[in-house]
């Protein structure tokens, strides 16, 4: 080497380290640190949710607990909080959605980067949260658009294992973890037999088997749970089953079965079991549940509805039945909240729950939908879901209506963690921005909305 480039080569390794720290730093967003001081987001418009619209008010925070909401004029703010100008924001608790695999798969084709499933049909002690990935490329594209809790859910045969209330920050599953167990995930076998499926027989007899399969689950844990209680009565030795052990909190309906159902004949048969076993049940999905609207009604049974932008099942269906369905729902008096459904489109949720609004549900209650009814579902509303003293500071800030593609969320906090935004999709943006800015071009110009 020439003594001009040895010279050199310690120039060219700062800038190449510097410009890989920047690339890292802007794909690997680091997690928020603890609160260490108040915040008070001031003047801005606040949505409570669980209160009317607050147009020139004030949100304090400390501890990583909300501590005020409410009027500017009438909220103080602590001499030593930090002052976050909110004239011309919008502030909303932090967005929910109440039932998705992110953190629990990275590429569907890839079988090494996908945890949401064990192998087997009854795996009711298989745990999200443990499986699901701090790391995932998946979760900060989610957050980024406001979505800051997650249920994490598994799946794979009968019972697919608990479902865990996930914070979309933190170092480790631990610190990811808002709730968890909160119900217990189900896949409803079909009821129906396919005309251009496998033969009749063999249909029927796979649906009798899972069937058979999942009364013999819960007989079983039901005889779990009364051994277990003689043999602390007695104080004898009793050998532990996890898989029993996890259904315990079921049986006493501690947490729900999150039932996958979408078609009328897998709704009822569910209540049916749900009431037969004295079991609270959420059904996920429910294409139809707007058909058993007064049965789900009837026994107090919500819905997660499941993929608002999707085609109708059936052959003379309305066009617009998806979008439709949670209007008909809350109409019918039926408690419900929204997915997106699929990993890579879960940072779409506030447009689902729009285009449900564009089809006639309130604009109050398609907030509700993906904040605070979904925050109830999942059984975290003392936590989350609403802008209300006491619970966490989970919230985002906003530069107009979140159910607006143009709109961009500036700034989030997750128990008062100031969250990093940035995400794969932003430096991808950020490095063809600067490609054409070499060119020339300006790619304002030709852009629209968020890149």
């Amino acid at each position: 080497m020439s003594r001009d480039l040895r010279r050199l080569a310690p120039a060219a390794t700062a800038v190449f380290l510097a410009v890989a720290a920047s690339v890292v730093h802007a794909a690997v967003p680091v997690p928020g640190a603890p609160q260490v001081r108040p915040v008070a987001i001031v003047g801005a418009e606040i949505h409570p949710v669980s209160g009317p619209m607050i147009p020139h008010g004030t949100i304090v925070f400390a501890g990583g607990k909300i501590l005020a909401v409410g009027a500017a004029a009438i909220v103080s703010v602590p001499a030593d909080a930090e002052r976050v100008d909110g004239a011309g924001k919008r502030v909303y608790p932090g967005l929910i959605d109440a039932f998705t695999q992110v953190g629990l798969s990275e590429v569907s084709s890839v079988r090494a980067t996908v945890d949401s499933r064990e192998i087997g049909t009854i795996n009711p002690n298989a745990r999200a949260q443990v499986a699901f990935n701090p790391e995932s490329e998946n979760i900060p594209v989610t957050r980024s658009n406001g979505i800051l809790v997650v249920g994490a859910a598994p799946q794979g045969g009968l019972l697919g294992g608990q479902v865990a209330a996930m914070m979309l920050d933190g170092w480790t599953w631990e610190d990811m973890t808002l709730r968890a167990p909160v119900g217990m995930q189900l896949s409803w076998p079909p009821m129906l037999l396919v005309r251009a499926g496998a033969p009749e027989e063999q249909q029927k007899e796979t649906r009798e088997k899972s069937l058979r399969a999942l009364h013999e689950a819960f007989a079983d844990a039901r005889a779990y749970g009364t051994a277990k209680g003689a043999a602390r009565r007695g104080r004898d030795a009793f050998e532990t089953d996890l898989r029993w052990e996890a259904m315990l909190s079921v049986l006493e309906g501690r947490i729900p079965l999150f039932v996958e159902a979408e078609e009328i004949h897998q709704i009822e048969a569910a209540v049916a079991f749900a009431v037969a076993e004295s079991l609270r049940i959420v059904i996920v999905g429910g294409y139809d549940a707007a058909d058993a609207a007064e049965l789900l009604r009837r026994h107090d049974v919500p819905v997660i509805v499941g993929g608002i932008h999707r085609l109708p099942r059936r052959r003379g269906e309305a066009y617009d039945d998806p979008f439709t369905l949670p209007e008909r729902l809350r109409r019918a008096g039926v408690r419900f909240c929204l997915t997106n459904g699929g990993v890579w489109n879960e940072r779409n949720l506030p447009y689902a729950a729009a285009t449900a609004v564009a089809y006639g549900l309130p604009a109050e209650a398609g907030l509700a939908a993906i904040t605070l009814e979904a925050a109830r579902i999942l059984g975290v509303a003392d936590r989350v879901g609403s802008l209300e003293a006491g619970k966490d500071a989970t919230l985002i800030v906003t530069d107009g209506d979140p159910f607006e593609q143009p709109t961009n969320v500036e700034r989030a906090w997750i128990e008062g963690r100031a969250v990093d935004l940035n995400d794969r999709h932003e430096a991808l943006n950020a490095k063809y921005v600067e490609k054409y800015r070499r060119l020339g071009i300006d790619p304002g110009a030709h852009a629209g909305g968020k890149p």
